[in-house]
């Protein structure tokens, strides 16, 4: 796989909409038109559903979907193993690997989408890249496209009502774009399938549960506020 810049451009689905959102979105579905037809099915099916004409309410989307009160995280580490030691270990090397190319992560971490896609489209190392596909990416997609399912959704805003007391308002747009962000998870899923062809294969393990994750940080916010 000598060119991977499709994977820098995928980045950029997966960041905060600013004008200019719609317009990247297309030019990624023309990009992987043609190469990719699952993905691009996907896509599409994510473009459909994304309110164009309103700016605010595709931030309020991609807020609900993995910022406040949220379905998922865009941080795979955290996806992958929560607040355990692993996370560290993995963001120490995950560092490092973006100092050696080069890669500014910003105001994010280390193990957020974006950055891991602009690590994976320019790093050299044959065998770490193979590493963050096959054990970070893949699986950590698979449990975020779990978690848009509509028990645990219904099971995960039980939670942050019972916690928070409120829900967030969903914004109003169709019903079913409120999840739209899965099309776009599920659209990168099909790149890896493609790019790297054991993927499709491989027994992939669901390494932690996001609701879970949230109920227990809500339970020990609550146990420090009763007890302060």
């Amino acid at each position: 796989m000598a060119n991977r810049y499709h994977l820098q451009l995928l980045a950029s689905l997966f960041e905060y909409p600013d004008a200019d959102y719609h317009d990247r979105v297309g030019d990624i579905k023309d990009i992987l038109s043609g190469r990719y037809s699952d993905a691009t099915a996907e896509l599409e099916r994510f473009i459909e559903l994304l309110p164009v004409n309103d700016l605010q309410k595709m931030q309020e989307l991609f807020t609900r979907s993995f910022d406040v009160q949220a379905v998922t995280t865009l941080d795979v580490g955290y996806v992958l193993f929560g607040d355990d030691y692993k996370r560290g270990i993995l963001l120490a090397n995950l560092n490092r690997e973006h100092r050696h190319a080069g890669i500014d992560t910003g105001t994010e971490l280390a193990d957020y989408i974006p950055n891991l896609l602009r690590l994976m489209a320019v790093i050299e190392d044959e065998e770490v890249l193979q590493d963050l596909a096959y054990a970070i990416l893949a699986p950590a997609l698979l449990e975020m496209i779990g978690e848009f399912s509509t028990d645990r959704i219904q099971k995960r805003n039980k939670s942050y009502k019972k916690h928070y007391k409120t829900l967030i308002e969903t914004p109003a747009v169709a019903v079913e774009a409120v999840t739209l962000y899965q099309f776009a998870l599920k659209s990168l899923y099909a790149v890896l399938k493609q790019d790297f062809a054991l993927i499709e294969t491989m027994p992939l393990q669901r390494s932690n549960d996001f609701l879970a994750s949230v109920s227990r940080e809500n339970e020990i916010e609550e146990a420090a506020t009763t007890h302060s």
